[in-house]
């Protein structure tokens, strides 16, 4: 067999064997509505930290971390391990508040509506759907391009063959499928990176002649002292972070956990283990410079030229659709839980059953389009980067609603939608360059953190003009409580 015919053998054996599981499980017991979307109070320490990291860690690794190390060096890993792992840790303090406030909630959307009304509402919905569409889409991207460069698979059916399997299952057996092969493709994804790291390291000839290249003609990827480095690497930081608070994905975990406790825990956890991931993911791209690769295809460029044998670019090739599967199907059924809260509302004679049928009506909906997006190969790591803008401008009024009762809906708003703006002027081209001439145009330091400093300033400012007005109003947080009750 040739590899084209190989790659696409090991492709459906190995999206089969995913389906086959998330079928399994989903018939093991019947799924209504609410088990479709949150599977509330289910879920132990040990599957949800799996779950969370195998999530979380989508065949970007291969592709972003990389691209980073090998442009940004160990600062630009550092920053993005900071960034990718650190919204574990908050999920930890801000998921346990989220079940306090709205013990029978499903989604991050849910709460702005009751707590922000209408407005803050729709620009979150916006939010939340684009920002894990351009996730869905950069995750296709990312497992078309890799097979692509592999084998010669023509993109469009590596990312057809991929989401039709995860269709399948997701559909099937909503929250509670996507958990289990979660915990079956965590398993796959730890050996199957340490393995491609070790056997790449042992190729080049030990640690030490892997990074002798690196030393003599690029001395300052190997240290934190890089300017350059630690900017990006600061730019991940925000830029990720904002992101993750809204991906429902996580939301959705935080209400299946069986209790605070296992969110701790398992969160935490999580953070603990994504760190190391996906610094060994960025130190493949430093290697990479051994031969000159340094976009977002360093990693399976560097597979190719080391010319491994033929087991090891297929082990390569599963870690990659487990990486992908992992996370395609968590955000599949991430975007329709985001839309289900609006379908009871439009239809409110419909049964659950009938809400049931309509959300995995669109889930499909959803994911076609995606499909034609991977089939264009755009670079995932701007397309991240996009998505990450507009979440950093609504971030703080978000969280801070989870705190503040002075925060009106009004203020969340407005200092929302000025901050995305702020931090559009300065966000750069898909080449990176400047689009206007402003000082600091196309720095991405600057638009990333414009939004979290200008959404601050207006909100809290807002706070204590109304204050000092005596127009202050006072938020009931027991609504969130009362208002809102499982499907």
């Amino acid at each position: 067999m040739t590899l084209n015919v190989t790659a696409i053998a090991v492709i459906l054996i190995t999206v089969a064997s995913f389906t086959l599981l998330g079928l399994l499980q989903a018939s093991r017991q019947a799924t209504n509505l609410e088990d479709y979307l949150v599977n509330r109070n289910r879920v132990g320490t040990r599957a949800a930290l799996a779950t969370i990291v195998a999530s979380a860690m989508g065949a970007w690794i291969l592709f972003s971390p990389p691209e980073v190390g090998a442009t940004s060096g160990i600062a630009g890993i550092v920053g993005y391990c900071i960034g990718q792992a650190t919204p574990a840790a908050l999920f930890a303090v801000l998921g346990t508040r989220m079940r306090f406030l709205m013990p029978k909630g499903h989604s991050l959307n849910e709460y702005v509506l009751h707590r922000f009304g209408q407005a803050m509402y729709g620009l979150t919905l916006g939010i939340v759907v684009f920002y894990m569409f351009v996730y869905l889409a950069a995750e296709l991207t990312a497992i078309a391009k890799a097979v692509e460069l592999m084998a010669g698979v023509p993109l469009w059916l590596t990312a057809l063959l991929v989401m039709t399997a995860v269709f399948i299952y997701t559909l099937v057996g909503g929250l509670a499928a996507t958990i289990f092969t979660d915990v079956v493709q965590f398993v796959v994804i730890v050996p199957l990176l340490l393995l491609s790291f070790g056997v790449t390291v042992i190729a080049l000839g030990g640690w030490g002649n892997a990074v002798e290249p690196v030393t003599r003609t690029a001395p300052h990827l190997l240290t934190l002292a890089n300017g350059p480095g630690l900017k990006f690497g600061a730019t991940l930081i925000i830029a990720v972070i904002a992101a993750e608070m809204f991906n429902q994905a996580n939301w959705q975990r935080v209400y299946a956990c069986q209790s605070d406790t296992v969110v701790r825990r398992s969160f935490l956890g999580s953070f603990l283990l994504i760190l190391p991931m996906l610094f060994i993911a960025g130190l493949l791209g430093i290697l990479a410079m051994h031969f000159g690769y340094s976009d977002d295809r360093a990693f399976f460029s560097l597979v190719q030229a080391l010319g491994l044998p033929g087991w090891v670019g297929l082990a390569v090739l599963v870690l990659v659709l487990a990486l992908v599967m992992s996370s395609l199907d968590s955000l599949l059924n991430g975007i329709a839980s985001v839309f289900t809260t609006d379908l009871l509302r439009i239809f409110p004679a419909q049964t659950s059953s009938g809400i049931l049928r309509l959300t995995r009506l669109l889930t499909v909906v959803v994911g076609l389009p995606a499909i034609a997006i991977a089939a264009r190969g755009y670079n995932v790591l701007y397309l991240f980067l996009l998505a990450d803008l507009v979440c950093a401008g609504a971030l703080f009024p978000v969280l801070f609603g989870l705190y503040s009762r002075r925060l009106t809906g009004t203020m969340a708003f407005w200092s929302a939608v000025a901050a995305i703006a702020a931090g559009a002027l300065f966000f750069p081209r898909p080449d990176f360059s400047p689009w206007n001439n402003l000082p600091f145009a196309g720095d991405l330091l600057v638009s990333f953190a414009a939004p979290i400093l200008v959404s601050t300033l207006l909100c809290l400012g807002w706070i204590q003009l109304q204050a000092s007005q005596g127009k202050t109003k006072v938020f009931d947080f027991g609504i969130l409580r009362r208002n809102i009750r499982a499907y």
